[in-house]
C-alpha cells in the first residue's frame, strides 16, 4: 500500500468516525483535552485502526 493511500484511509477514518464524535467530546468536557486524546488513542477502537495505519506509514519510512 503506498503512502498516499495510507494518508488516505486514514482521512476518511477521521472523516467518517472522529468529526463529531461524541466521546471525544464528552471526554474533553468532562477531563479535558489531554485525556480525550489519550482515550481516543488508546482505548477507542478507531483510533486503534489509525494507530495501524501508522505504523504501516513508520514501516514504509525506514524501507
Amino acid at each position: 500500500m503506498s503512502r498516499k493511500q495510507v494518508l488516505a484511509d486514514m482521512e476518511a477514518l477521521m472523516d467518517t468516525y472522529c468529526t463529531g464524535c461524541f466521546l471525544k467530546r464528552q471526554n474533553k468536557k468532562d477531563h479535558g483535552k489531554r485525556y480525550a486524546h489519550r482515550f481516543c488513542i488508546s482505548q477507542c477502537t478507531v483510533g486503534e485502526k489509525l494507530k495501524a495505519c501508522g505504523t504501516k506509514l513508520s514501516v514504509q519510512n525506514t524501507k
